[in-house]
């Protein structure tokens, strides 16, 4: 029956995944072929890797997606270009008369999928689109006053409150073929993943991308780590997280199935832990509903008189900043997990961007910047009103005079220097006392660890104290032009 009706073009993008995809879901229920698609468009970043670590981790997730599509007797069509081209050139080499896809939040997206929309609509064609990125609608979910939201705390409380998100779809166990596939492109030929160098050689020792793996990581979460989460996810050196965030980046998981995941746990699971993991869902929400109220958050300042804000330009700084050589352990542990991994801690996230906009006084969109190249869950939302949010700039953001002391917040997040060893060996045999201020050892201390500071190890780039008056000093002149 299925060969009598046009075929559907299933348009894959940030929703890399076979169950609860609305998209997918409605094609199959179209009742013709399915012909799945990922376009790499080069001049919409929004539709994939934002930066090099994201780019290993797409090529990974599409060889995922490829399997689980054949094994439902279908397959993935990989083409290259614009998409609204690829697109029709895909309508008149198959027949389609359909196009369906899931629905992104970022600006550049929302104008290319509107157009495409409408001008597919003009040639007759029909066009849906779905939700699934995300468990609200931002241009619906507004506050009492018919605005968007600004402030986290009542946001989450409008989430809370509101209706709990659909049941998660099912993944067909089988797609129909059209009966003849068009061309695909080879995903090797993409190069996406580096080679010389392969700076992304220890990925794959924390990392396997893919819709199985995003499942099974979310299981292996709750029977472990959501007991104790709220205190435990401070920690970098505990696996207390849930390491889901290049999953629902790369949509190989849906918020919605993360929601559902944590109905009706075991008693055993406080409260308290359960609510401290949504609300860090919900944040992600409140990021994608800042971008879409305010489509210039990774570039521009929420709050414009951050504008008069004088940075520094100091490209060694920056540099030992980005290579974790700043001398202050905790902030470089963190900068080489992130080199080696693509990932980094999310509180040792926070004690690395206060050290570059804080202590180096270096522009937060220039940290984001480095952010979106090297993490594997780079996110145009996410990435934005967190640097944002350090920076006090950003929408109900932590006020530009809480500066971490990155020797406070080691000791008091990595107290037995765990975190810091591992990724900075070359402090591992110093004695916990000195592990996060190894500048303050005395020379029999760093004698015996084998630690020369300036040869082995970095001094620090700048003096704490002193970069902390020098902050609030640059600070205080835009409160007073304010």
């Amino acid at each position: 029956m299925a060969d009598n009706k046009n075929p559907v073009i299933l348009w894959f993008r940030k929703d890399l995944r076979l169950a609860d995809n609305h998209a997918l879901s409605a094609a199959v229920d179209h009742g013709g072929a399915v012909i799945p698609v990922y376009i790499r468009d080069e001049n919409n970043g929004s539709t994939g890797a934002l930066g090099g670590a994201q780019a290993w981790w797409l090529h990974h997730s599409l060889e995922a997606l490829s399997a689980a599509l054949e094994k439902a007797g279908s397959k993935l069509i990989l083409l290259s270009g614009d998409a609204e081209k690829v697109l029709k050139k895909l309508v008149s080499d198959t027949g389609a008369t359909s196009v369906f896809w899931n629905r992104r939040y970022d600006p550049q997206g929302i104008e290319i999928d509107s157009n495409i929309k409408k001008n597919f609509r003009d040639e007759g064609l029909e066009v849906e689109s779905f939700a699934g990125h995300l468990i609200h609608e931002p241009s619906r979910l507004k506050t009492k006053t018919g605005g968007p939201y600004r402030v986290y705390t009542p946001f989450w409380r409008a989430i809370e409150a509101g209706d709990e998100p659909d049941e998660p779809l099912s993944a067909p166990s089988k797609l129909a073929s059209p009966s003849r596939w068009p061309k695909s492109e080879e995903l090797k030929d993409w190069k996406l993943l580096p080679t010389k160098p392969d700076w992304a050689k220890e990925f794959s020792d924390v990392w396997a991308p893919g819709e199985a793996s995003a499942a099974e990581k979310l299981e292996t979460f709750i029977d472990t780590s959501l007991k104790g989460y709220e205190e435990g996810r401070d920690f970098p050196a505990k696996p207390a997280t849930s390491m889901l965030s290049p999953h629902l980046a790369m949509g190989e998981i849906s918020p919605a199935q993360v929601w559902h995941a944590t109905r009706g746990l075991p008693h055993n699971i406080p409260s308290h832990d359960l609510s401290r993991f949504r609300k860090e869902i919900v944040w992600r929400e409140f990021c994608y509903h800042l971008l879409f109220h305010f489509p210039k958050l990774g570039t521009k300042n929420w709050n414009d008189s951050f504008d008069a804000f004088e940075w520094k330009t100091d490209t060694a700084k920056f540099d030992a900043w980005k290579t974790g050589m700043t001398g202050y352990p905790v902030v470089d542990a963190g900068m080489r997990q992130l080199w080696r991994h693509g990932i980094m801690h999310n509180r040792v996230r926070m004690i690395t961007a206060s050290f570059l906009i804080k202590h180096l006084l270096i522009d937060w969109r220039e940290g984001e910047t480095w952010f979106r190249d090297t993490l594997v869950d780079a996110d145009p939302a996410s990435n934005a009103a967190n640097w944002q949010w350090v920076a006090g700039s950003g929408a109900d953001a932590s006020p530009f005079f809480r500066i971490f002391n990155p020797i406070l917040q080691g000791e008091k997040f990595d107290p037995y220097g765990e975190y810091v060893k591992t990724f900075v060996p070359e402090l591992s045999k110093l004695d916990r006392k000195f592990i996060h201020k190894p500048f303050d050892a005395p020379g029999e201390a760093l004698r015996k660890a084998g630690v020369g500071l300036g040869k082995d190890y970095p001094k620090p780039i700048v003096d704490h104290n002193q970069s902390r008056q020098r902050a609030l000093a640059a600070y205080s002149t835009i409160k007073k032009s304010g």
